[in-house]
């Protein structure tokens, strides 16, 4: 009768910690030599940088809107530019006394984007809400009613002006979008060609020419009399170039969907809108949202190129406010640093939405 004897298994090293913040730095921050050299040296800068930038922003900085502490030696950034400035940077040239206007009118617009990324309100009335904010937004900035006194456009400048920009272009420009993505994909050599001309035209020029055609050269086509407002043609270019751009991204989603579904829709007897509106955009759109987020953010960004053709958004406001007061015109980098700060919060909380969208998009592709 054979009998085991009991051996004792030798010990072991404990396993390599994977979760947690320790087993992150050493996988992504010192994984070898090269990786280790690279954080030790972007390290020491930050040291050596980071208390700099503190000292110069925050502790010597000046937050009163006082010219001499400003310009006193050793002082540090000038954040009192800020509060001497903001309504010219905040409004542009609108007239100082009338300025609730486009603060009321911003305040409206911005809580309707916000309300339209709520799931509550993806109904069929949000379309009509759209337009009646949009209506008293106009109505609010131009006036000649109401009683309201008449602000014409090329006085529109500052916050209101640039989400005034993002938002209607952004609007308009994804139905563009989708129609253009379909006419790539027609059957008809017309509507395919016509379609195709249209986005490799646009996408071939940077917006800069955009606008200056639609500002300067549009014009000299048009009849003797006839004048149309150069902020409805910036929109129009503007418009225009965002859906180029979105269609490119709306038709890699679509050539994405299986060929399969499309014939299979067919064999069912739907019809073409019917097998598009059913099967593939639902499928095609979840896919790009990335990109058309990406597009987006780019759109709210690039409205600070109106600037010129003379309509003065928030960075053309700052450099107004700055330019035409000879006491604060050296802050200008605590200005534009203020800028910054505003796009980088929109273009953020965009980046963030559509963050939660992919991932409310993948969670319902696993049910």
């Amino acid at each position: 009768m054979n009998t085991s004897v009991f051996k004792p298994i030798a010990p072991r090293p404990a396993p390599v910690n994977t979760e947690g913040p320790v087993a992150w730095v050493r996988a992504n921050l010192l994984a070898d030599w090269k990786t280790t050299l690279a954080t030790l040296l972007i390290g020491g800068v930050l040291l050596w940088l980071v208390p700099q930038l503190l000292n110069w922003g925050v502790f010597k900085a000046v937050w009163i809107p006082n010219f001499d502490a400003c310009r006193a030696e050793g002082a540090g950034a000038c954040w009192g530019v800020i509060v001497e400035k903001y309504r010219i940077i905040i409004f542009g040239r609108y007239p100082f006394d009338e300025q609730w206007r486009p603060l009321v009118a911003t305040a409206l617009l911005i809580g309707l984007l916000v309300l339209s990324c709520m799931r509550m309100a993806w109904k069929a009335w949000l379309p009509l809400v759209w337009l009646v904010v949009f209506t008293v937004f106009f109505t609010l900035m131009h006036g000649n009613t109401l009683g309201l006194s008449q602000v014409d456009t090329d006085r529109w400048g500052g916050l209101p002006l640039t989400i005034l920009l993002a938002s209607v272009s952004l609007v308009l420009s994804f139905p563009i979008a989708l129609l253009v993505a379909l006419g790539r994909r027609s059957n008809l050599p017309a509507i395919r060609s016509f379609c195709t001309i249209y986005v490799e035209l646009i996408r071939g020029v940077p917006l800069i020419s955009v606008l200056f055609m639609a500002s300067f050269m549009f014009p000299l086509f048009m009849p003797p009399g006839v004048k149309i407002d150069v902020l409805l043609r910036v929109l129009v270019g503007i418009t225009l170039f965002a859906a180029a751009y979105s269609a490119e991204v709306i038709r890699g989603g679509l050539q994405a969907v299986p060929k399969g579904q499309i014939e299979a829709a067919a064999t069912l007897g739907l019809s073409y809108w019917q097998t598009q509106r059913k099967i593939v955009l639902p499928q095609a759109l979840a896919m790009v949202v990335p990109g058309i987020m990406n597009n987006f953010i780019s759109t709210f960004k690039d409205t600070s190129l109106v600037t010129i053709v003379s309509l003065y958004e928030l960075t053309g406001a700052m450099s107004l406010a700055l330019n035409s007061d000879a006491d604060w015109r050296p802050f200008t980098i605590e200005g534009y640093i203020f800028i910054a700060l505003i796009y980088f919060v929109f273009c953020f909380s965009m980046s963030r939405y559509s963050h939660w969208v992919e991932t409310q998009v993948n969670k319902s592709k696993l049910r």
